[in-house]
């Protein structure tokens, strides 16, 4: 059975996670969302662990947190096995309430934290169960944006520090009402479902925490096993399509006159699963939109197109991703 991978030490940010059993509720009133914030304490106490930011949905959770020793996996297992017992308990009824293993999702540093911060405490706006994020009582946005009363277990010092403004609550509100604009951009700094950050923490992480021997339980590590240089696979594929490619002055990335060559390989690579838009948009020095809109296009046209459809096959024939 495939398992989540886990990295796990001392002084690790996350970002966690976990929905309801078949995608059902996880709370059915206010004393369930009151014992869970309660078991959260529990948490932070017994675990020596430090919580930043959480949200409680219809049928899922988020969390922000640092675990000041290697614990991840024993501190959220506690947590929903803990909270599962209260829950079956009250409700009379026995049973799983979690859809599986937590996800968790490694964090970089304070920065991402942040921005993590406002993905998920704007939950319920676009979930649509709130027009005002102040309305929202399941949530620690009201004690980042107006400093209300919250548990002595929720830590907002370190996140409202990255704000140099004379007043961080209203510097925090203002970022929050202006991150509409940011969230779909979010998950671009999101790699393997694993860990947001820049590439450069990516390759620290693999190189400190990861096997390089694939797992046949651990589906994420034995897809990054099996990454391949950006730059050495779109060599081999313009190779392949004799396409005339140049080295720009600028670094990671590339030039190629023929746009419908450019695009064979840019769907190429984003049919492949690997990479991101914006991974792909910085090789050929578009925007991670522009990658989207350019691969839908080169898709259809090779529907239409046997030259076209030879020449993207022979490209999935001769590299094995």
């Amino acid at each position: 059975m495939a398992r989540a991978l886990r990295i796990e030490y001392e002084g690790a940010l996350y970002h966690t996670l976990s929905r309801g059993n078949e995608q059902r509720d996880i709370f059915l009133g206010d004393n369930d969302r009151l014992s869970f914030l309660k078991a959260i304490g529990e948490v932070s106490q017994r675990f020596d662990v430090d919580i930043f930011a959480y949200v409680l949905m219809g049928n899922h959770y988020h969390l922000l947190l640092r675990t000041r020793k290697a614990n991840l996996s024993k501190s959220m297992h506690w947590l929903g096995t803990t909270y599962t017992r209260r829950f079956n308990l009250r409700h009379l009824r026995i049973g799983h309430l979690f859809q599986g293993r937590f996800k968790s999702i490694l964090v970089q540093n304070e920065a991402y934290l942040m921005q993590l911060s406002c993905y998920i405490h704007r939950n319920p706006l676009r979930a649509g169960i709130s027009n005002r994020l102040a309305a929202y009582p399941w949530s620690s946005y009201r004690a980042y944006a107006y400093d209300a009363n919250h548990p002595e277990w929720l830590n907002t010092k370190l996140i409202l520090s990255l704000f140099k403004e004379k007043d961080p609550h209203r510097a925090y509100r203002e970022k929050v009402q202006k991150y509409s604009e940011e969230e779909n951009q979010i998950w671009e700094n999101l790699h393997y479902g694993l860990v947001f950050g820049t590439k450069r923490f990516l390759e620290q992480i693999k190189t400190n925490y990861l096997s390089k021997d694939p797992d046949a339980e651990l589906p994420q590590l034995n897809r990054i096993i099996k990454d391949k240089n950006l730059f050495k696979l779109i060599q081999k594929a313009a190779k392949i399509l004799n396409c005339d490619i140049i080295k720009s002055n600028e670094p990671e990335r590339f030039l190629i006159k023929d746009i419908q060559d450019r695009d064979l390989l840019l769907h190429y690579l984003r049919e492949t699963g690997l990479y991101t838009n914006s991974q792909i948009g910085e090789l050929f020095g578009i925007t991670y939109s522009a990658v989207s809109r350019r691969a839908s296009i080169i898709k259809f046209e090779i529907t239409k197109s046997t030259e076209l459809e030879r020449k993207y096959n022979l490209i999935k024939s001769k590299i094995k991703v």
